[in-house]
């Protein structure tokens, strides 16, 4: 399996956060975009969770473009609790793979896939979960990290 690119990207309170300092189970999902449907979903279920996570010994982090105002407000507005961090450049989202043309009733744009990736302590991927339905996905990741034990 392969190992995950480090990096290091900004919170919503404009501090700096980086992978590999984080020495247990991360669970780093990618998602298009703050305050939109599909991602309030997901980031209120993750966010939710995030005793299970902890339990489990897993850290939660969030990514996608937008700037930490943005991230600010999106937790803000929905008591969001776990870690969401800025990739403003998409530069993170190219590396991992999950930035590319998207389609939207006909539309064409480019934007970040919804996927998850789930790393060991050394940043080993683990497990890969594409093409990512919001509704119960947390749940998901969750059971999937269960399993390991």
């Amino acid at each position: 399996m392969n190992v995950a690119s480090d990096f290091i990207l900004k919170d919503r309170f404009n501090q700096d956060h980086k992978l590999s300092a984080i020495n247990h189970i991360k669970v780093v999902y990618f998602y298009p975009k703050d305050n939109t449907e599909g991602c309030i979903i997901e980031a209120k279920e993750f966010s939710s969770m995030l005793k299970d996570f902890d339990k489990a010994g897993a850290t939660v982090i969030g990514i996608s473009g937008g700037d930490n105002k943005s991230k600010e407000k999106f937790c803000f507005e929905h008591n969001l609790k776990h870690l969401l961090l800025s990739d403003p450049e998409f530069i993170v989202s190219k590396d991992y793979g999950v930035y590319g043309e998207k389609n939207f009733m006909g539309k064409k744009y480019m934007g970040i896939n919804r996927t998850t990736f789930v790393l060991d302590k050394n940043n080993k991927i683990i497990k890969i979960f594409d093409r990512v339905k919001p509704l119960g996905h947390a749940q998901e990741v969750l059971n999937f990290i269960k399993s390991l034990k």
